[in-house]
């Protein structure tokens, strides 16, 4: 991936970001933008959200959000200047309840005993 991908992904990100978090305050209060993955040629993106609360509001709030594709965008292209302005395409990231299953696995292994302290005369091996 180039650097001026990678700029943008950033960029789109932020913006998309405080986008919902000022416009949309009351519904994407719950929402992170976790990832975007804007294609080489800036025609396509996909955006990665993560949402507070069971499966039913994360879809819930995935709905909504595609509703209002439209509104945010066309306030993305007030924001930011660029040569196309990528289609979006919203989806969950899966990643994150990936990641509280395996906080919560090794949350839940017993501890390891203590390492034995080897005697101040002991030979080093």
């Amino acid at each position: 991936m180039s650097n001026r991908t990678i700029r943008v992904n950033e960029l789109v990100q932020r913006e998309l970001s405080a986008i919902l978090h000022r416009h949309y305050q009351s519904e994407a209060v719950s929402i992170t933008i976790t990832d975007v993955k804007v294609s080489p040629d800036l025609h396509d993106a996909r955006v990665l959200i993560s949402v507070l609360g069971d499966e039913e509001t994360a879809e819930q709030k995935l709905r909504w959000l595609r509703q209002q594709a439209t509104d945010i965008r066309q306030e993305l292209g007030r924001r930011i200047v660029l040569k196309f302005l990528p289609k979006f395409e919203y989806a969950l990231d899966k990643s994150v309840g990936r990641v509280e299953r395996i906080t919560r696995l090794l949350d839940e292994l017993p501890p390891e005993p203590p390492a034995p302290v080897p005697a101040k005369d002991a030979p080093l091996k």
